[in-house]
């Protein structure tokens, strides 16, 4: 319903056929086609579906195409126009005739980078209105939508006991009817316990009030300093009174008349039945109208849900069918599946307490149990409700303390098995939301629906989620109210070190510590956060500033990190068993470096500051191998110091560059090491965030730059510096020849043959 009412205008506009209001748009042609990512960026397309829907005469906008992903197209199936890569949109060419705009020359591709401001985006202003109007429609139209999501979602709770009741041979009436019927007279049942319940607290409350008063008067005296002080002064504060108060005068004054006060009769009509009748079915009709409109609502929805899913796919997502029914099927997934799980929680929750509570003597253990099962549905809020009853009662039915601490224990360990146990086990976080989402949904929904919309918050919520996953316009919803990371480690890592917090930064880092290695984290993380402030720096977005700043956060990160490093180191050496249980496991082999022990390496950053850090990288991973590795900063390689470097001894020398521009000046930092140190493996790390390049790519580069090896990953990079390999001879440079100065060579080597020979 709340995606409905947000969807649909959005959604018109997106797909409606072409008219006046499109003019200025650039339209994709009806014969088009084209691969969609399923959905979601980056997955890889399995079938071409075509971009609109042609047999109903519809024309869809870019944003369409935008909205649905879809990532390349071309006038006829199976001629695609380019290569489908992650982000793709779809731009018109100009001066291209829509009805020529689907040939190859039409059409082209253009990539942006996640979160960029593309021309193509849909406007916030219709979401934001949109939004607001759903919100203005729920508060005021509350009475005819409160029934309405009420009976929804009891719709999704009860609709996997019907499907297999159906699955074992029962028609479809019988098994929604038993089901619903099932269903509400257990809550009648639930509800009538409870009401009889509280009836007996509330006799039972007068008897609490001498328990009550003497443990608040316990509390009053033990709060002050000192009784017995306090007693003295007392007494003799009363006294001084009495001693200073005069004797009082008596005069003899004629008695007064007493005066006549006017008597107050009030006149009561003897109540008819009818009227008695009234009054007290006048409270209940509202509730009971309200429940069997529910009642009726989830039967008919049970018993249409195929068709009003079809129906609801018509109006709202006719022309994009896969989106549609994988948000429904979302939806439906996530809030069945809450409320059952929930309700397994709460049960399982509930039925220990009243035990417990009745063991230890609480009256009425049984509405407590029963409470606790309801009030857990409201999150955070709810279970503290439903321990601070039975605490109060604690308090007021026994004349000691001790019945309140035994009880307060039982709350504490059944809240502890439950949140570390029970719900772990059974749903843990499924439901997509963070814990302050819920929070704030929570107050959302009471200040809309009041107390009911506090008990539906959490999967209303969900369902808001839902339509923030599935739809790009409200991609907001799931980036404020969901619970998966918005920043990838890597853009993570670089925000921090952009900030200059890199404690932040070694906390994050030892959390992804604890299920990695240093060299992965280095290599997948660190490594891919460093060439995106390469990339902003190339581009004019990073100052020099920014970049040393970045620079000095990492190397204080890396700094950091050492201990975790001589905890590795310790593992190289003790343990190899766990290496050989993870033969089977892929990142396993590809970090699965060799041992160092007698190697001594010198790596060295290739031309800025971004490079040293890599290089200070590399070298603590060779450390953590064992070998004998040092780092030198990019000021070596020049001119007037290269040749100042020790490199006596040195097994490899390795270059860590980021810039891919380096590459036109690596060739002679290359010859100036290999003649420095001709023992030495001489080679560079040209870090990219796959580190897996083709084969000839890499052959090439050796040839052209004369290297021992060129690598791009940090698993490469630590094989390669430690391998046992000779060093390659380093070719002769051969001088550019001016044209004709062979030819005149041979006419004088010529001449000068005649000239011997007479």
């Amino acid at each position: 319903m709340i995606m409905f009412f947000m969807w649909l205008p959005l959604q018109k506009t997106a797909i409606d056929p072409p008219s006046q209001k499109h003019a200025g748009r650039r339209l994709v042609p009806p014969r088009c086609y084209g691969y969609h990512a399923g959905g979601r960026l980056g997955e890889k397309a399995t079938a071409a579906v075509p971009c609109n829907g042609a047999s109903a005469g519809r024309r869809p906008t870019l944003p369409y195409l935008l909205a649905n992903k879809f990532l390349a197209c071309w006038s006829q199936p199976g001629r695609p126009l380019g290569d489908v890569v992650e982000g793709a949109v779809l731009k018109f060419s100009r001066g291209i005739d829509q009805d020529r705009a689907a040939t190859a020359g039409g059409l082209q591709q253009i990539a942006f980078a996640r979160g960029s401001a593309a021309a193509a985006q849909p406007s916030r202003l219709p979401t934001l209105v949109a939004t607001a109007a759903a919100v203005a429609v729920l508060y005021f139209a509350r009475d005819v939508f409160l029934p309405l999501a009420i009976a929804i979602l009891l719709t999704f709770a009860l609709a996997p006991l019907v499907s297999r009741l159906r699955r074992v041979g029962c028609p479809r009436s019988v098994a929604v009817i038993g089901t619903v019927t099932t269903a509400f007279l257990f809550l009648s049942a639930f509800g009538v316990v409870i009401a009889m319940q509280v009836s007996e607290v509330a006799q039972n409350l007068p008897t609490y009030q001498y328990n009550i008063v003497e443990k608040v008067r316990t509390l009053k005296e033990t709060g002050s300093e000192s009784q017995i002080l306090e007693r003295i002064g007392r007494v003799i504060e009363r006294i001084s009174t009495e001693i200073s108060r005069p004797e009082p005068e008596v005069r003899a004054s004629p008695e007064p008349t007493p005066e006549t006060k006017p008597l107050l009769v009030e006149i009561f009509s003897p109540q008819r039945p009818i009227e008695t009748l009234k009054n007290i079915i006048n409270p209940l009709l509202g509730p009971l109208a309200t429940t069997g409109l529910v009642i009726v609502v989830v039967i008919f929805m049970l018993l249409e849900r195929e068709e009003l899913r079809d129906r609801f796919i018509r109006l709202v997502g006719y022309g994009d069918l896969h989106r549609t029914t994988e948000a429904l099927q979302d939806a439906g997934a996530r809030v069945g599946r809450y409320l059952l799980m929930q309700l397994v929680v709460n049960i399982t929750y509930g039925i220990p307490l009243a035990i417990g509570l009745s063991l230890l003597g609480i009256p009425n253990a049984v509405l407590w149990g029963m409470l606790a099962i309801v009030l857990r549905f409201v999150p955070y809020i709810g279970p503290v409700i439903a321990a601070a009853l039975p605490l109060f009662l604690a308090f007021a039915a026994a004349p000691g303390w001790s019945l309140l601490v035994w009880t307060a224990a039982l709350f504490i360990v059944l809240e502890l098995l439950s949140n570390n146990v029970v719900e772990p086990w059974l749903y843990g976080s499924r439901t997509g939301l963070s814990p302050l989402a819920i929070i704030v949904a929570a107050i959302f929904w009471a200040w809309l629906w009041g107390p009911v919309g506090l008990v539906l918050s959490t999967p209303l919520t969900v369902c808001l989620v839902v339509l923030g996953r599935h739809v790009p316009q409200f991609e907001f919803l799931e980036i404020l109210l969901g619970n998966e990371p918005v920043l990838d480690p890597k853009e993570r890592l670089y925000q921090r070190l952009l900030a200059g917090d890199p404690d932040e930064a070694t906390d994050n880092a030892e959390d992804m510590l604890q299920e990695k290695y240093l060299v992965e984290f280095y290599d997948t993380v660190a490594i891919p956060a460093l060439l995106l402030a390469e990339r902003d720096r190339a581009r004019g977005a990073l100052t020099n500033t920014q970049a040393a700043q970045i620079a000095q956060s990492a190397n204080t990160l890396i700094a950091n990190l050492e201990e975790i490093a001589g905890e590795e180191e310790g593992e190289e050496e003790t343990s190899t068993e766990a290496q050989e249980s993870d033969d089977d496991n892929d990142d396993a082999e590809e970090y699965d470096l060799p041992p160092g022990d007698g190697k001594s390496v010198l790596c060295v950053g290739g031309r800025s500051d971004l490079d040293d850090v890599t290089a200070s990288m590399l070298a603590q991973t060779l450390w953590i191998q064992g070998a004998d590795a040092a780092h030198a900063t990019h000021e070596v390689l020049k001119a007037g110091n290269i040749k100042a470097l020790q490199l006596e001894g040195r097994n490899a020398v390795v270059l860590s560059v980021l810039d891919q521009d380096f590459m036109r000046h690596a060739k002679f930092t290359v010859r100036r090491l290999k003649r420095i140190a001709p023992a030495a493996r001489v080679g560079i790390v040209l870090w990219k965030e796959d580190g897996r390049p083709g084969t000839t790519e890499r052959d090439q580069l050796i040839e052209s730059l004369q290297a021992d090896f060129v690598v791009f990953g940090m698993g490469d990079a630590v094989r390669e510096a430690l391998s046992d390999e000779l060093p390659r001879s380093l070719k002769l440079a051969h001088p550019k020849i001016a044209p004709g100065y062979a030819m005149r060579r041979s006419k004088r080597t010529d001449t000068e043959s005649t000239v011997k020979a007479d």
